[in-house]
């Protein structure tokens, strides 16, 4: 018998429509995607530049798998931190204009670590309120008062940091927000940070690789450098197609970090073949220029479509491309009905998105044709 009336809960949970199940992928990630002999155009992944399969990145992790074996074998701090890892962060730091950068085996890791490090009992953390569970999880660990605002109101946060006595002030926001797609104000956030002697962060997991001329994500396409956001989170298991995440900022950040961050002295370090693959990955990115402006023009491509059908859409130009539906069961039986059309997209319900918001979460990949986005509108239409 469950403890605690666990089989209770969770019937409750299959009631509501709220009962999440793992699907069970066979073969690479990429623009379609295997599940139980099935093929699906897959439109539900992150992998934003199709680089998770690239032929290159692969090889690059085989070569290293053969130099270092498969696991790192310790912490960073005892013996786990390869040359890959060290010339890795050497590279991150180049191509965002950064002193310095320190990887971290996850993205949620990496945004607990570094709020965690750097703020306490009696400092304050600033909050939108859609963002990512890692920076709020992050402000709740801390310790900090924890203030958060609605969404996109920086008139409220103003309020909120005229109103506080604390010496340590932390503003952390998403970059591109994960469920809307929508960008922060992060100009504004900075010259707000600047006169209220607070402290910025920036999570840029869904930026990176997809926005800037060099894919440097939302702070490059801004031109926003070090001293404007002094600290920013990206993550390599999206737009780099690999896993991990990192934290960029100044020489003093980044020590603070390797001698304060518990998410990162505590861990075994990722396996050093993925941070050869990443290097490879992160050139690409750079290189490759052809992979954002084509992605551009899919999510172009949809948007038109979708206007066109009468969709309610959400005010982004980014890779996810949301479509408020309004309840659980509308989102479920919207996933269902595209599955019969052989399409994956991700059905986000509340509490993930507040009630009355639920969506599809429909992003877009480099590897997608216009083929692929033709057959995504048809499917949708009548669902207005």
């Amino acid at each position: 018998m469950a403890p605690w009336g666990l089989s209770g809960q969770l019937d409750g949970l299959r009631q509501q429509q709220l009962y999440r199940s793992r699907q069970v992928i066979d073969g690479p990630q990429g623009a379609h995607v295997n599940i139980a002999g099935t093929q699906f155009d897959n439109f539900s992944s992150n992998d934003y530049l199709a680089l998770a399969n690239n032929p290159e990145v692969i090889k690059a992790f085989k070569q290293a798998a053969d130099k270092y074996g498969v696991g790192s074998g310790s912490a960073h701090l005892i013996c786990g931190h390869s040359a890959e890892h060290h010339a890795l962060e050497e590279e991150l730091a180049e191509f965002t204009g950064r002193s310095r950068a320190l990887v971290f085996s996850t993205g949620y890791m990496a945004n607990m670590g570094a709020i965690a490090s750097l703020v306490g009992k009696n400092d304050e953390v600033f909050q939108d309120k859609l963002n990512h569970a890692s920076l709020i999880d992050g402000a709740l660990i801390s310790g900090a008062k924890f203030k958060r605002y609605p969404h996109g109101d920086l008139k409220r946060l103003g309020q909120l940091l005229a109103q506080s006595s604390s010496k340590k002030k932390l503003i952390a926001s998403d970059g591109v927000f994960s469920m809307d797609g929508d960008e922060a104000n992060v100009v504004e956030l900075a010259s707000m940070a600047q006169q209220s002697k607070s402290l910025l962060m920036i999570d840029d997991a869904h930026g990176i690789g997809v926005l800037g001329q060099r894919g440097g994500g939302l702070l490059e396409k801004l031109g926003l450098d070090q001293q404007q956001v002094p600290i920013l989170m990206a993550t390599l298991g999206k737009s780099l197609g690999t896993a991990g995440a990192f934290i960029a900022g100044d020489d003093a950040l980044i020590e603070t970090l390797i001698q304060r961050a518990r998410s990162y002295i505590f861990t075994t370090a990722m396996p050093s073949a993925t941070m050869a693959a990443t290097r490879v990955s992160l050139r690409l990115c750079q290189q490759e220029t052809w992979r954002r402006e084509k992605l551009a023009a899919l999510i172009a491509q949809f948007r038109r479509g979708a206007e066109q059908l009468g969709l309610q859409l959400i005010a982004s130009t980014t890779p996810i491309q949301p479509i408020v539906l309004g309840s659980n069961q509308a989102v479920m039986l919207a996933a269902e009905r595209l599955k019969k059309h052989n399409i994956l997209v991700g059905a986000i319900r509340h509490p993930t998105v507040a009630k009355g918001s639920e969506r599809l979460r429909i992003t877009f990949s480099a590897g997608h044709t216009e083929e692929q986005v033709d057959h995504l509108l048809s499917a949708l239409e009548g669902m207005g």
